[in-house]
């Protein structure tokens, strides 16, 4: 396979880039270089900013209706690609192939979820607000707006994003990981397609660079991030020193809290595959196992043999249930992690340390490879308990009740997602109300919030005030204006030197 150059996409067409570095782009499953993306620099950034910026004021003219046009143009063509996209997603990722169409579908959600965008910027009015005046609220668009987004879902954490600030009337810069770029310029042409204007939707490859260069543009105005904690710290200080709205969305170590009366096969199933789907490379993976009284000698056996019998294949394979991990450097971090918890006293059950590339599959031998690891006798003083992994290692806690549950994760300084598997009704009623995380479920593992509600975690897993996408999003993307009117006529004569009031 031939190396391709990747670019970026500005005002509505591919650009190489003026700067002259790059970075590779590599399949984690042979660890085959395949491409070289052009990392942007500062003037790239200002290129793409003053594209958008050029397009904003007929864009945000555009009445909401013909907006959500080109959405829906754009929601048809997704469902006429998803597949390429999905096989795009795994090719650079490694994610498993139906994990990667799954991704799109959410992603979809979103997209249909922006169509409605005439019904969602509809403000509020009173008539006779005081005497002889009315007030009414409208929302308006922001102007250029940029997005940071990872490398562990390059379609669906973009779509997160972009749908919502274009239909809102916004321009948008995308500033994908340069880990697997090729997604985010099959969706720039897909919009082109839909018949977005040049310029609305634009790409910049790159790195840190072109990270703070839209951090430091006066131009742009808000910035949404997903990624690590320290980063997403990083972005909300530096946007907001710089007066933008910032949406940074960090780090998690989500819980799943399994009690003595759950259903052991449908708590064994929802741990394999929340904490090894997509190789565990999720925000909203599940990387601890709260076993609540008796239920872990119960538990711990099966998962000890779901954890060694997982399907460990090339995700272009139908049957695989877990890829590769994503680059050379995150597997040497997760194994560091893996020989930590041995160090600190856990109990390593399941080493994925030994998993070997062949094993995947023809031509993956020079893979990023890895099967799954589990620990049991985890402690909350550990390492391998307090941090984020991002990575097929499951770590089980035992603790004895349903009050030490609640109270260790309440005490994590994360709180993106958590679970709690149980049939009382009471139990799951009161661990949703104490719960200090952001998105609960109960009986649902990995607890995603459909498109019309939002998605964000509490702590340290979100910095800002608003949660992505639904009608948080449509409020991050928009400001809002409220006018008072009054006529001649109901003008009360000479100068008033009083606060108004509704008299």
């Amino acid at each position: 396979m031939s190396t391709i150059h990747i670019g970026h996409y500005i005002n509505g067409a591919p650009v190489t880039g003026q700067g002259q570095r790059t970075q590779s782009v590599t399949n984690p499953a042979t660890g085959k270089v395949t491409g070289k993306v052009a990392l942007a620099d500062k003037e790239d950034v200002n290129t793409a900013v003053a594209a958008a910026q050029a397009a904003f004021p007929a864009w945000a003219d555009a009445p909401p209706l013909r907006r959500a046009r080109v959405m829906f143009k754009f929601l048809e063509l997704l469902h006429q690609h998803k597949d390429a996209l999905a096989h795009a997603i795994t090719a650079e990722h490694g994610k498993v192939f139906t994990d990667a169409q799954g991704e799109v579908a959410r992603g979809i959600d979103i997209v249909e979820f922006a169509t409605g965008i005439p019904q969602l910027l509809k403000g509020d009015y009173t008539e006779q607000v005081a005497s002889g005046i009315d007030n009414w609220t409208m929302r308006q668009p922001l102007g250029v707006v940029a997005g940071i987004t990872p490398f562990n879902f390059p379609v669906m954490v973009p779509m997160w994003m972009f749908p919502v600030a274009i239909a809102a009337g916004n321009t948008f810069i995308l500033k994908p990981s340069p880990t697997d770029p090729t997604p985010s310029l099959m969706m720039a042409d897909l919009l082109k397609q839909a018949g977005l204007p040049d310029g609305v939707f634009n790409v910049v490859q790159g790195d840190k660079e072109a990270v703070d260069a839209l951090l430091e543009h006066p131009d742009v105005k808000a910035v949404s991030f997903v990624g690590s904690t320290p980063i997403a710290n990083y972005i909300y200080e530096t946007g907001a020193h710089h007066g933008k709205r910032v949406q940074a969305l960090g780090g998690a170590k989500n819980h799943m809290v399994v009690m003595p009366d759950a259903d052991l096969e449908q708590s064994l199933d929802a741990l394999i595959g929340a904490a090894y789907g997509s190789a565990g490379e999720r925000c909203m993976a599940i990387s601890v196992a709260v076993l609540v009284g008796d239920v872990a000698d119960k538990i711990m056996p099966l998962l000890l043999e779901r954890t060694k019998a997982l399907k460990v294949l090339n995700g272009e394979n139908l049957a695989a249930e877990m890829g590769p991990i994503v680059t050379q450097q995150a597997h040497e971090r997760i194994s560091g992690y893996i020989a930590l918890g041995v160090e600190e006293g856990a109990k390593l059950l399941v080493d994925g340390r030994g998993f070997q590339g062949a094993q995947a599959g023809a031509g993956c031998d020079n893979g990023f490879w890895m099967g799954g690891s589990l620990f049991d006798h985890v402690t909350t003083n550990m390492r391998i308990y307090k941090e984020e992994i991002f990575g097929p290692v499951l770590a089980c806690v035992r603790v004895p009740d349903f009050a030490t549950a609640v109270q260790i994760i309440n005490d994590h300084e994360f709180g993106n997602g958590v679970s709690c598997f149980t049939r009382d009704g009471n139990v799951a009623r009161e661990f949703s109300r104490r719960i200090q995380v952001g998105m609960v479920g109960i009986n649902v593992p990995i607890p995603v919030p459909m498109a019309w509600h939002g998605f964000g975690g509490w702590k340290r897993s979100l910095f800002g005030d608003m949660h992505a996408y639904g009608e948080e999003g449509v409020r991050f993307y928009t400001k809002q204006k409220s006018i008072m009117q009054r006529w001649p006529e109901s003008t009360p004569k000479g100068a008033e030197f009083v606060m108004p009031t509704s008299k």
